[in-house]
């Protein structure tokens, strides 16, 4: 375990520390895109952001050789020389994608070419352990279309999710928690060395994320782009793959009788094997309601609009941050309670918990912004955005637009001497608040456009 955290924060480190010349890098070299209409933020922010995190990709795995036991997982297994080739295809491609903004389908054959080179050299699926029926061995071509599929759909997940600051790599950073902690039970519990690629993946993931997050929370100073989404998102199918493909359920001996019974009354143990695709649900529940949404409207799937979930928390009134709070919390109650089912299946408790979790993440998602106000004999000890505003409230009263010149004449000089300037395009402010208190979504019809 000592050595799995020396690699994780060493990981962390490196990406951390390499970010802020990445983002100088990244505005010198023009990787600032037009802020489109769907977008949230309202300043151009550099992208390039995963050039960071694939250095501290290089520095964990180079770290992790050098240390006495994992040095074991690089001598015994080619799966990390695999990971290493194929995030090195999907983060160049990515790189030129955030620059030069190329073309959907290069980017799609970029993805599957990067997941053949894995399968090549080994990180494929072996096997599937399907309940009820027992351990099915699946010929090459099979383990190598679910490989190539598996590890699409993960990447295409993860950037499809990277709506909001600091979304995709919280929500990636969670799901790695969860997974980490059982691939580990399985490698130190059981000691199946075969799931020790997978607990490598897995800290290497949460440092890449944790090192990344501190710059990219909101208001975000930089963007992963392209380049980060799908490196994570590599990673992660990555992950899964050597799990769930290659470890041998008949080494965990958790029940006695034949195979076909043993993986029978195994089923719950068998979902955290799929915890790095819990992620997935989110964003695939968004991915359907979008296509829903765009087809009802007579308009192309592929469409650009705002009507993705994490838009929808905006316009409820949710603030950025809360909106991401919120989403971290799903993504760990899914994650964290697919772990706890498998360790106990049995135990009531943690279905009510579960249970409880939910219904709370429900209040949560219909639960508007709420800013506290003080008492009016303590609102001089407070700041002043706490304190009540007449003036604002008394210009809500009026069915009549007022304008500006009218609304300053007739605003009571104490709210007049709170109320504080705002300065358009301060340097160094960044994201949905820079300018003023948080504007609503735009039009439905303006907001729809894919520019």
């Amino acid at each position: 375990m000592r050595e799995y955290l020396l690699t994780l924060c060493i990981t962390a480190a490196v990406t951390y520390l390499l970010t802020g010349p990445v983002r100088k890098f990244a505005i010198v070299a023009g990787a600032m895109p037009e802020i489109r209409a769907r977008d949230v933020h309202r300043e151009p922010t550099p992208r390039l952001g995963g050039i960071a995190m694939f250095f501290g990709l290089c520095a964990g795995l180079l770290v992790a050789d050098h240390l006495k036991n994992l040095n074991a997982v690089f001598s015994n297994s080619n799966e990390p020389r695999a990971l290493l080739s194929g995030a090195a295809l999907i983060w160049l491609i990515g790189v030129l994608d955030d620059k030069f903004e190329i073309d959907a389908l290069i980017k799609l054959g970029g993805q599957m070419i990067a997941a053949g080179v894995m399968v090549v050299q080994g990180l494929t699926i072996l096997w599937l352990p399907i309940p009820g029926v027992g351990l099915v061995a699946i010929t090459q071509w099979q383990g190598t279309l679910l490989t190539v599929a598996l590890v699409l759909i993960t990447i295409n997940a993860v950037n499809f999710v990277d709506g909001l600051d600091g979304l995709a790599a919280g929500m990636v950073c969670i799901a790695c928690a969860a997974f980490f902690m059982y691939a580990y039970r399985i490698w130190f519990g059981y000691g199946i060395e075969a799931a020790a690629p997978a607990t490598l993946f897995a800290a290497i993931l949460m440092g890449m994320c944790l090192g990344f997050l501190p710059h990219n929370m909101h208001p975000a100073r930089i963007f992963m782009g392209d380049s980060g989404s799908m490196l994570i998102g590599l990673v992660l199918a990555a992950s899964a793959i050597s799990i769930t493909g290659q470890v041998d359920p008949d080494r965990l001996n958790l029940f006695s009788g034949s195979e076909r019974s043993t993986v029978h009354q195994m089923v719950p143990a068998y979902i955290p094997l799929l915890l790095p695709l819990t992620i997935i649900a989110i964003p695939a529940a968004d991915l359907v309601l979008a296509i829903v949404r765009r087809t009802w409207r007579g308009q192309s799937p592929f469409a650009a609009d705002r009507g993705h979930l994490h838009h929808r928390l905006l316009e409820v009134g949710h603030s950025h941050s809360r909106a991401v709070l919120i989403m971290y919390f799903w993504s760990a109650l899914i994650s964290f309670g697919a772990l706890a089912y498998s360790v106990n299946s049995g135990a009531m408790w943690s279905v009510l918990v579960i249970a409880a979790l939910s219904a709370v993440g429900l209040v949560l998602l219909l639960l508007p912004r709420f800013t506290p106000r003080a008492p009016r004999w303590a609102e001089h000890l407070l700041p002043p955005r706490y304190r009540r505003r007449r003036a604002a409230a008394a210009a809500a009263r009026d069915v009549a637009p007022v304008t500006h010149e009218a609304a300053s004449e007739s605003e009571p000089d104490e709210a007049r001497e709170h109320r504080a300037p705002v300065a358009a395009g301060v340097a160094g402010v960044n994201g949905a608040t820079a300018i003023g208190t948080r504007a609503r979504l735009l039009d439905r019809r303006e907001a729809e456009s894919s520019r």
